[in-house]
């Protein structure tokens, strides 16, 4: 832990006469560990509002200003800019050695208000973790915590105070390139991932050293855009927004979360960005939220696109009004406000609420007791920032093979034996950057750990690797136009330029001297990112000819898939003799699906959302609402809600995953067939791993409410357990069920529990379960 010495803080505060005035509090940000008193609360309060009362309005309407750095204005200007008191924080810088000087102008600005800097933190800073869709299916929330835990180390350490994470977007149509960057379909895992994200990247306090101010996004609904095509409109009732899309919102801003990003999509008609309902009803009356809320990235513009504003004038009044403090990328509350406040059009109070909420956030954060909390003095800035030294490697590797989901593995094909000859293959084979995925932050692909030296490592001089790229990701120009055009700061596709012949021809060769064929295929990181939706989840053609000529070399194959989204794997489940999900395990994924394919560890993971059977079957998400003619496997489908041309139910349902060994489930046991209110029931079972190796089951407790006055899903996941289980070890799991457990949001927008039946479900995934039932009287 960095403390600054005297001299150092004596610096800062001779830097900034003018706020040194305010007499700051010297306990202004807690000691690291501390949890605020109502007494440190109430001097916060005081100290914000004595700063407020000294402020111009143009100086508040800094405040509420966040800039870009490079992409907004260059270095220079943002200087003069920050001493000029004309900007509240910035984001994308990730040195110690590019932030001091802007905090330093910022502390020579009349006031001396300090700045905070903030970062797309995701999953991982230097240190790049599996994607969160691949966290979420670790099904563990110690690892979730972890990952934000060590971000968080990593990006204090480089300067930053915020990141703009967690992202707890409820995703089900698998089409929306953002699908990466969240935690899968199901409200309650979502919401638990989003509590351990929270706490892993705030710590005891935010304003520890160590500590990052999480910003919870996107405020609200986001994953629900129509068709999965980003920036999209959303309509939705109500009810089914209190019920499946908000929850993990909630979770994280109870969990302590600093701040809330607005998001992009419309909501029922309305922008979130100037919906007064979303961002003063909902998350500061009804929720209490006190923090920070941040537009997305040039937001308030957009509001004229929308159509809801027929001038920049216009969108300034709607956003501020509506309870968007801070403008990302600003350029209207600069050029708009002053007028709007001098006009009478928008009160000096509505300023003073968002100006109050930035400034808290900086108080929380330890800033106004110390600028340079995070910066540190210029005497420790490492030598090289970049330096492996300041990895976690061991962490990243341990996460990424949680992460990993085995879909088949027939006549046991894995794990591989550590010896003869393996062909590795495939566009994605060799890829330090992909392997990365979206978001990566400050991570740099030559601290990569790729497929083929992982497998390298792995078998060392015990065998033999050969290698062969077999396919580019995929030979349709325009595709990778667009992906080069979306990375502009490196090709995203850089494509060999051999025919497709003449490269399968070198991967068949391989297959054909080697004794099993390890093929890598799936995306490009750029084709699951923002801006990225797909009208189709197959893999490209030129993977598909790859697969179907290594297939026919009748070489055992083994596909490792790298993807960030649900793909359709009909042909590839059919003919894989093994098949790996390992989305983008990130800085260490090469070694870590190492470990799986060579048995080093047991995978363990479990799918956190539906992969359906072709395009046309979305949405597959699991808890659907039941319906008056359920398709019934066994009886006669005509005259039920199915697609008649191709089996119905997801080709991988939510929560499958397989192992090295097998598990066996009991009957679901009761404490009790009937639960008054204010009661609990236990519901248990045995679980045994019946297998020859040992592993991690992952248990998972659903909930069905048989009737209630509105139509309720099929089942909704409640709990889960992740249980270590020896080689023939059996071992009692049980899950406590209380009424909160029972509780939804009927159609009066009520959390109630109805009285009735309730069948519980346990099992290792969303259909393979045993079930019992009991009444709520």
């Amino acid at each position: 832990m960095r403390l600054l010495t005297s001299l150092a803080v004596a610096a800062s505060l001779l830097c900034a006469p003018a706020f040194s005035a305010l007499a700051a509090p010297p306990d202004a940000a807690p000691p690291d560990g501390a949890q605020a008193s109502p007494a440190s609360v109430a001097e916060r309060d005081a100290f914000i509002d004595r700063l407020i009362a000294r402020m111009t309005l143009e100086e508040k309407i800094g405040q509420l200003r966040l800039i870009s750095i490079g992409s907004d204005m260059p270095q220079p200007q943002l200087r003069k800019e920050l001493e000029a008191g004309r900007v509240g924080g910035t984001f994308n810088s990730v040195t110690p050695a590019e932030n001091r000087p802007l905090q330093e102008a910022a502390v020579k600005s009349r006031l001396g208000i300090p700045i905070f800097f903030a970062y797309d933190i995701v999953h991982g800073h230097r240190t790049i973790f599996p994607i969160s869709l691949g966290v979420a299916s670790t099904w563990d929330m110690g690892a979730v915590e972890r990952v934000a835990r060590v971000s968080a180390l990593e990006a204090t350490a480089d300067g930053i105070d915020m990141t703009f994470a967690p992202m707890v977007d409820i995703s089900r149509d698998p089409r929306w390139g953002r699908t990466s960057e969240g935690f899968g379909e199901d409200p309650f895992l979502v919401s638990q991932s989003a509590r351990a994200m929270v706490r892993g990247f705030q710590g005891a306090s935010p304003a520890n050293r160590d500590s990052l101010m999480a910003v919870v996004k996107h405020f609200a609904l986001y994953g629900a855009v129509e068709g999965g095509r980003d920036y999209n409109t959303v309509d939705m009732s109500p009810m089914r927004m209190f019920q499946d899309y908000l929850p993990p919102y909630k979770a994280a801003i109870d969990a302590g979360a600093g701040g809330v990003m607005i998001a992009l999509n419309s909501i029922n008609g309305e922008p979130a960005t100037s919906n007064k309902w979303l961002l003063r009803d909902l998350l500061r009356k009804q929720w209490g939220f006190k923090g920070l809320t941040v537009s997305d990235h040039g937001a308030i513009d957009e509001l004229l696109r929308h159509g809801v504003a027929k001038d920049g004038r216009e969108a300034a009044k709607l956003a501020i009004e509506a309870g968007a403090d801070m403008s990302m990328h600003d350029s209207l509350y600069l050029q708009q406000l002053p007028g709007l406040v001098k006009s009478g059009a928008v009160p000096v109070g509505v300023v003073d609420e968002a100006v109050r909420e930035v400034l808290g956030a900086k108080y929380d954060l330890g800033l106004f007791a110390d600028p340079y909390r995070r910066i540190g003095r210029a005497a420790d800035d490492p030598a090289d920032v970049e330096a492996d030294s300041r990895l976690h490697r061991e962490d990243a590797r341990d996460v990424a093979r949680r992460s990993l989901v085995l879909l088949e593995n027939r006549n046991q094909t894995l794990p591989l034996k550590k010896g003869g000859t393996i062909a590795v293959v495939g566009p994605l084979a060799d890829a330090p950057i992909d392997i990365m995925g979206s978001w990566s932050a400050a991570g740099k692909g030559k601290h990569s750990v790729t497929l083929l030296q992982g497998m390298r490592d792995a078998l060392g001089d015990r065998g033999r690797v050969l290698h062969a790229h077999g396919a580019n990701l995929t030979d349709d120009p325009r595709v990778v136009e667009y992906l080069n055009f979306l990375n502009w700061d490196m090709k995203e596709l850089v494509q060999d330029p051999r025919p497709l012949g003449d490269m399968i021809a070198e991967a068949v060769a391989a297959a054909r001297a080697a004794d099993v064929v390890v093929v890598a295929v799936g995306e490009s990181r750029g084709m699951s990112h923002e801006a990225s939706s797909r009208t189709t989840l197959s893999l490209p053609g030129s993977q598909q000819t790859l697969l179907k000529a290594l297939k026919s070399t009748g070489k055992p194959m083994v596909v490792v898939l790298m993807n960030g989204r649900p793909l359709t794997l009909n042909w590839e489940k059919e003919n894989a003799d093994a098949m790996l999900e390992t989305w983008y395990a990130g800085t260490e994924g090469g070694h870590a699906i190492a470990d799986v394919l060579f048995g080093d560890y047991n995978p363990s993971g479990r799918l956190p959302i539906s992969f359906p059977r072709s395009i046309g079957q979305i949405p597959t998400y699991y808890n659907q609402l039941r319906i008056g003619r359920p398709f019934t496997p066994g009886k006669p489908a005509n005259y039920t809600s199915q697609y008649f041309e191709e089996a119905s139910g997801p080709l991988y349902p939510f929560g499958y995953g397989l192992s090295y060994t097998q598990y066996a489930v009991s009957d679901v046991r009761l404490s009790r067939d009937t639960m008054r209110a204010g009661e609990r029931i236990e519901a248990s079972v045995t679980v045994k791993n019946t297998g020859a190796r040992d592993g991690e089951v992952v248990l998972q407790l659903y909930l069905q409410d048989v009737a209630a006055s509105v139509v309720r899903p099929v089942k909704e996941l409640k709990d889960f357990r992740k249980i270590p289980l020896k080689a023939g070890e059996s071992r009692v799991v049980s899950f406590p069920i209380d009424e909160d457990k029972l509780k939804f949001y009927n159609a009066k927008l009520d959390y109630v529990a109805e009285p009735g039946e309730f069948n519980v479900q346990i099992g290792l995934d969303a259909e393979n379960v045993k079930q019992k039932t009991f009444v709520l009287r």
